[in-house]
């Protein structure tokens, strides 16, 4: 029996001059390896966006977001790269 690991976690980052959540969600069903982010805007609408791993960071899809999650590439790396240290993620396959 294969079990999946679900990754799921918020974290508090400053961006656009105010402290937003974002939301992120280890995506398993693709060949590569990528995150789903979500955040609300400053009228409280979602922009939902992907963070994808090249190399050895996770980096911003090349969809269009507003400037302040653009400016914030490097601390989502963080958040992700520091989560998945703290979960003791090595694998998406436990058996």
């Amino acid at each position: 029996m294969r079990f999946v690991k679900t990754i799921q976690f918020t974290r508090l980052i400053k961006a656009g001059g105010r402290l937003r959540e974002f939301n992120f969600r280890k995506i398993n069903n693709t060949e590569s390896e990528l995150f789903t982010v979500n955040v609300c805007d400053d009228r409280g609408e979602r922009i939902l966006f992907y963070m994808l791993k090249e190399q050895n960071d996770w980096r911003l899809g090349s969809q269009q977001l507003p400037a302040w999650i653009g400016q914030q590439e490097d601390q989502l790396n963080i958040a992700i790269e520091d989560e998945l240290k703290s979960s003791n993620y090595s694998s998406n396959y436990y058996n």
